[in-house]
This record gives C-alpha cells, structure tokens and sequence, in this order.
C-alpha cells in the first residue's frame, strides 16, 4: 500500500461524510503546515473563521497561536497545525466525545504523516487523546514523554486566554518553556 501524502489526505476528508458536524459545517478543515515539521500543534476544532476558509487557527485564537510561536522564534511556516476534530461544531460549542472518537483517525493519519518529534495539544480536548489521566490544569507547560521518539507538550488553547485574561501569561510562559525544551533537544 503505497503511503499518503498530506494533499491525497485533504481529497478524501472532503469526501468523507462519517461526521454528522459535516451537515451544519462549510467544509473540512484538515491541518496545515511543515509536512516535515518536528512539532505539531493540535487544538479542538475549526472556529466559524476556520469553517469558512478552510483553513486552521486563522480567527483571533490563530493570530494569538501566531504571536506566541514568534515569542520563540518560530512562524506558522516551521510547525504543523491541526485539530483533533475536522468540521466546525454548530455555535462553536464543544466537540462530543463520539465527535471527537469519528474525526481521531484523520488525525492519527495526519500524525503519521507528518512523523512530529513534539506534540503540542492545546488544551483539554486535545490533552485528553494522549493522557487521558492529565488534566490541562495540571500538565500544561511540562513535558510528558508518549514514546522513545514522541513527546507531548501541552499548553492551554489560545482561545482560553481570550476568554479569560488570567491565562495569558501562563500561556507566554508556557511558550517560554516549550522554547527552552525545543533548543534542549537539538
């Protein structure tokens, strides 16, 4: 079986229809990034910016993601976004866990794909695909080891800082941290 590529993998989520947010969203919003990128970063699901154009972390939790990676010298160009789940919920409510159960092998795909030495799951919903025991409070900004060649870095969603000014600086200081372990491990 010949392997897919990240554009075979956009064409058949487009096509795919095992979701029923497909009905109420635009399209499907696959990740974007480096193909090759060493860390990957991995939010909830597509805001209603997202669903229109097709595209993850493009609203004002996007251009937040944008500033912070700058705060450590990277751009969107170096690192691998998605989300664990592919359509826009209605109203922007969280995603069910059967939601989120029916999207995980498109992100499984897309993270075999793209091979990350570090994953970056922003907040809970995201956490909770790799540690299901870790809760967001507790483990963002420190580093959990998933395999040998893997490890997972969480830190809170972007969007939860926007709603909640108190967590911003732990969202810079996380970011500081992610920065510090990124040049530790070259």
């Amino acid at each position: 079986m010949l392997a897919l590529s990240l554009s075979d993998l956009q064409s058949k989520l487009r096509e795919w229809k095992g979701c029923a947010l497909h009905k109420t969203a635009t399209q499907a919003v696959l990740g974007e990034g480096n193909p090759n990128a060493d860390v990957m970063f991995i939010g909830e699901a597509p805001g209603q910016k997202e669903d229109e154009l097709g595209r993850p972390f493009v609203g004002a939790a996007g251009q937040f993601l944008d500033e912070l990676l700058g705060t450590i010298g990277l751009k969107r160009a170096d690192v691998y976004i998605s989300n664990v789940v592919k359509y826009r919920p209605p109203g922007n409510r969280e995603p069910t866990p059967e939601e989120k159960e029916q999207c995980m092998p498109w992100l499984k795909m897309e993270i075999a794909i793209i091979k990350p030495k570090v994953i970056v799951p922003l907040g809970r919903h995201a956490l909770g695909h790799f540690f299901t025991k870790l809760s967001i409070t507790e483990a963002h900004g420190k580093a959990q080891k998933l395999t040998d060649t893997v490890t997972v870095f969480p830190i809170y969603h972007p969007a939860a800082a926007l709603h909640n000014g108190g967590l911003r600086q732990a969202l810079y200081d996380d970011f500081q941290a992610l920065g510090k372990f990124l040049l530790e491990r070259k």
